[in-house]
């Protein structure tokens, strides 16, 4: 196995920089202002609405299938739904664990993409989430919320890079082809995992310290639309040499 040689001290030229150090806590500031809303929007609910005020938030706010059946009638808030659900959660446990996840996958995604593109992928892969759960739920009544589908899209962005990592950077190098992702082992275990553990948590109900049902549906269409619409979003996407042909005579 080889090893990186490191130079003797004596050969390095004086006065050369030292290499750069990632700070420990390094968040775009696109992600603190997801993370931010998310919490001003908890303890909103949780500290400030009455009872009322809170239904009426929870009502306008999340994205509830059956409203887009059509025998509801129409309100503005039905363009509005799709998007602002993502930023309301339904307890500690709930916003904890998907500010945990945001931070981890959306810093380096945020990196490299930039703070445009970011927000529109959340949106995008929110928007996807939701899409799949009216789909298999047209006639649903229960409120969706949380940031977990858009999450979701992040990790889906994940297993595009193949999970390399230099130094410097997570989610470095180009975006690998699908088919070239689905032949390494790594990623076909995460996604497998990945798979299992959500349907066991939302078919058969358990999450520890998550109240109510987990909507593995929003989870699955946001992954697929991260998974497979990245290189919308990348815009410093460069063909790999596998994919680059010498079109020279």
């Amino acid at each position: 196995m080889s090893e990186p040689v490191t130079p003797p001290e004596d050969d390095l030229v004086e006065g050369s920089p030292e290499p750069r150090r990632e700070p420990v806590f390094n968040l775009p500031p696109v992600v603190l202002a997801v993370i931010g809303i998310c919490v001003a929007v908890y303890l909103l609910q949780q500290y400030v609405l009455d009872d009322a005020q809170q239904m009426t938030l929870l009502y306008d706010g999340a994205f509830i299938p059956v409203l887009y059946t059509g025998q509801y009638g129409f309100d503005w808030f039905l363009f509005s739904r799709p998007f602002t659900y993502a930023f309301m959660h339904g307890g500690f446990a709930h916003i904890a664990i998907n500010m945990v996840w945001l931070a981890a996958f959306g810093s380096p995604l945020a990196n490299r993409l930039g703070t445009l593109w970011f927000a529109l992928f959340f949106a995008v892969t929110g928007l996807a989430s939701v899409a799949l759960f009216w789909a298999m739920h047209p006639y649903g009544d229960a409120p969706l919320v949380g940031a977990s589908g858009a999450i979701s899209g992040m990790m889906g962005a994940a297993a595009r890079f193949g999970f390399r990592t230099d130094r410097s950077a997570a989610f470095a190098g180009p975006v690998l082809p699908i088919a070239f992702v689905l032949r390494l082992r790594g990623v076909v275990i995460f996604l497998a995992v990945w798979m299992i553990i959500n349907l066991a948590t939302g078919l058969l109900g358990f999450a520890p310290g998550v109240d109510g049902q987990i909507a593995w549906e929003a989870h699955v269409g946001g992954f697929v639309a991260g998974f497979f619409g990245l290189r919308w979003f990348d815009r410093r996407w460069q063909a790999p040499e596998w994919e680059t042909t010498d079109h020279r005579t």
